[in-house]
């Protein structure tokens, strides 16, 4: 940030900032006295206890958003012109994580999220909001370490960039990873605000390519949304949803560095904590269990489960016989299923229908509830309600379903070919408790669990927990069943969804965003936006990239890097020993990043040989699968990198990645834009020819003559791409953009 240690005000400013944490710690110290005063135990009424329990509650949250660890409290200052406020405004407002106030409760910092803040973001040459000064401070813990002022009004430069404060933004860039995503509070950007403070109601759609910085927004936009509307949201709950349990860990601290510890991060499987899920099916199979016709087969197989009797029924009854005829039988299913809209709901009546018509049968009479209180607990009984309509949970039935041959058939051959039911089956276990389900099988268990409805002895278990607003990670990947199961989630409509259509690498891969939003509430009319500026890739890798990207989706453009300058990505030829030259590329890395982190990025069948080959050079090493990316080294296989940052990354055999992966390009495209400092490939295979070079370092700028699309063996002129993923929406969900 130049010449920011002999700034003159630097002392004063840290003065200021001291006082601001003294405050801080006087609230903190108050909220404790609050939190010793208050008693929990079993004393007093009720509602007293209730009341005390909340009060507990709302100390402990307000004691997690004052403990800031060596977090930088303020990170900025406005100075806005004379003559733009009222009399009575100060016209210098300081920014922070979290508002602070004086003895006298006037405001010292303003939190980041209040309107007033806006233009710290926002301000440009063109638009300077009023403002005469922004500055932006650059600390270490409490201690100021630097200070950059950017001057707007007439006959100064201002800043005609579409960046704010341009030298913290690009320090805050070129720190080194710490295997977790870090908040941008103090760097946000005027596209990223748009974002962040765009309004709740309605679907946001994200798309930005790597290194825009679409995950950290929505999670800054997260933690606005509940500081503007923490009334209701913060009852109804707001939802973060990642694509694996490695991404999940990666930005577990980003909410809680912002005061927002209450967001639940989750996987889709976590929202049914009932029943233990691991690891995923083959692609073909999880295409079939992601296609919405999945819906209408569960859908049948459950009406299957309501069935009149084959044959009349008679049941000893002292000495008599009661008996349920095959039509009476007929009459109570048909009835059961044109009142009740879930299955369970229908067996309270099913039950009580059984039991009159047995009653009725009695020669003598007798009421159902007699018949009922003798045979209640006889096989007779039991088999019967069993076959006409059973309690079912979704574990049971997708059980039972997915372990017949004959009842997936007779519930999907309208919807799927015998050999594609032959590819649901699964040899039954000797439980449905015991079974182990996939990741593919959730938002089947899901759908059953809405189908079925909530069994009368396990409402609260059967309860779909609804939420004010979620937000979606990588949305790009979900298949049609698991935009589904987030809809059932959504209580009002509001989403976030954020992801980049070059990057779709799942099973259920998706070409644009009207697909996705076909299965989402439409409650509002969807909005669409897109971040256009990289901040993570050095400008010499992202030429590399966008020579993968032409390829992989050349309707898309590549984000414009704010950071030009950088070290050309290198390509080694690995001739005799693959796994030696990875090492030794590794080493090389690890040596120019310093304390940053190095992740080998591999095809899945190299990650175990990888590792091996890192153990037998004695080399210390992590595997992201198992440990996270906790290690400075760390090898991952390309499926699970997509989101991850790295200082330096080593890309092992593109080719291999391409052929291997069902979306080969786009899962390269993946692997070589997760580096923040340096990108080496290493091959033996031949290199696609859009990636041929003459030399071994890759470093200008790519010449016309490179593919832009098509076969990447192909040569040519670059192709004319769009600037937007979008394609439009069939007529009945045009969008307003």
């Amino acid at each position: 940030m130049g010449e920011s240690a002999i700034h003159p005000e630097l002392e004063s400013e840290q003065t200021y900032i001291d006082r601001a944490f003294e405050r801080l710690e006087a609230t903190r110290r108050d909220a404790l006295r609050l939190q010793n005063m208050v008693e929990t135990g079993r004393g007093g009424t009720n509602q007293a206890r209730w009341e005390r329990e909340v009060f507990q509650e709302n100390i402990v949250n307000r004691l997690s958003q004052l403990n800031l660890g060596d977090q930088s409290l303020v990170f900025g200052r406005l100075d806005f012109e004379p003559d733009s406020r009222p009399p009575d405004d100060p016209g210098t407002y300081y920014i922070g994580r979290m508002a602070v106030s004086d003895e006298n409760q006037d405001v010292m910092v303003v939190d980041w999220r209040a309107p007033i803040a806006e233009a710290f973001y926002r301000a440009t040459g063109p638009d300077p909001m009023d403002l005469r000064r922004r500055r932006h401070f650059a600390s270490r813990g409490h201690t100021l370490i630097g200070l950059d002022d950017e001057v707007f009004g007439p006959g100064s430069a201002g800043n005609e960039s579409r960046l704010a404060g341009y030298g913290a933004l690009i320090s805050a860039l070129e720190e080194s990873r710490t295997g977790r995503l870090n908040d941008i509070v103090a760097t946000i950007q005027g596209e990223q605000d748009q974002v962040i403070r765009s309004a709740l109601p309605g679907i946001l759609v994200v798309q930005g390519g790597p290194g825009t910085g679409k995950t950290v927004v929505a999670l800054h936009r997260a933690a606005y949304l509940l500081y503007s509307h923490r009334f209701p949201l913060e009852g109804q709950g707001v939802l973060v949803l990642g694509p694996n349990r490695l991404f999940l860990g990666y930005i577990e601290q980003v909410l809680p560095s912002l005061g927002e510890a209450g967001v639940q991060l989750s996987l889709l499987a976590d929202l049914l904590p009932e029943v233990a899920v691991r690891g995923s099916d083959p692609e073909l199979v999880a295409r079939i269990k992601g296609d919405l016709k999945v819906a209408d087969v569960l859908a049948r197989a459950i009406r299957d489960r309501q069935r009149p009797l084959r044959a009349d029924a008679r049941i000893a009854f002292g000495l008599y016989h009661l008996r349920l005829t095959v039509e009476r039988s007929t009459t109570i299913i048909n009835e059961a299923r044109r009142r009740f809209r879930t299955h369970n709901a229908g067996r309270r009546y099913v039950v009580a229908q059984v039991y009159e018509a047995l009653a009725e049968s009695h020669p003598t009479g007798m009421s159902p509830e007699a018949v009922r209180e003798r045979l209640r607990t006889g096989p007779e009984i039991r088999e019967i309600l069993e076959w006409m309509w059973p309690l079912l949970s979704p574990a049971h039935f997708l059980h039972d379903l997915l372990g017949s041959r004959a009842l997936l058939r007779s519930a999907g051959r309208r919807e799927f070919s015998d050999s594609e039911l032959d590819l649901l089956h699964r040899d039954r276990s000797a439980h449905a408790s015991k079974v182990i389900w996939t990741s593919d099988d959730v938002p089947l268990l899901d759908e059953a669990r809405a189908v079925l409805g909530k069994r009368p002895s396990h409402k609260l278990a059967d309860e779909i927990r609804t939420y004010g607003h979620i937000v979606i990670d990588e949305a790009q990947d979900l298949s049609p069943m698991e935009l589904r199961m987030v809809a059932r989630r959504s209580l009002n409509g509001s989403l976030t969804i954020v992801g980049d259509i070059a990057q779709s690498t799942g099973a259920w891969a998706h070409n644009d965003w009207g697909e996705i939003l076909e299965h989402l509430p439409e409650r509002h009319p969807p909005r669409l936006t897109e971040l256009t500026l990289g901040y993570r890739i050095p400008g010499p890798s992202m030429d590399l990239a966008a020579r993968v990207l032409a390829v992989a989706a050349p309707q898309l453009t590549p984000p414009r890097s704010v950071r030009d300058t950088g070290d050309p990505p290198r390509v080694v030829r690995a001739h005799a020993d693959l796994l030696g030259e990875v090492v030794a590329a590794t080493l090389v890395e690890v040596e120019a990043v310093g304390t940053g982190s190095v992740g080998v990025i591999c095809p899945r069948e190299l990650v175990d040989p990888m590792s091996e080959a890192f153990d037998r050079a004695g080399i210390e090493h992590g595997r992201a699968a198992r440990h996270g990316l906790e290690s400075q080294i760390t090898v991952v296989p390309v499926g699970l990198v997509k989101g991850l940052e790295l200082d330096g990354a080593v890309v092992v055999e593109p080719a291999d990645i391409i052929d291997q992966e069902s979306q080969g390009m786009r899962a390269l495209y993946v692997a070589v834009t997760r580096a923040t400092k340096r990108l080496t490939l290493v091959h033996q295979r031949d290199l696609p020819k859009f990636l041929e070079v003459r030399h071994q370092v890759l470093g200008e700028r790519p010449p016309e003559s490179l593919p832009s699309g098509g076969d990447p063996h192909e040569t040519g002129p670059s192709a004319a791409r769009t600037t937007s993923s979008w394609r439009p929406l069939p007529p009945h969900r045009t969008p307003p953009w």
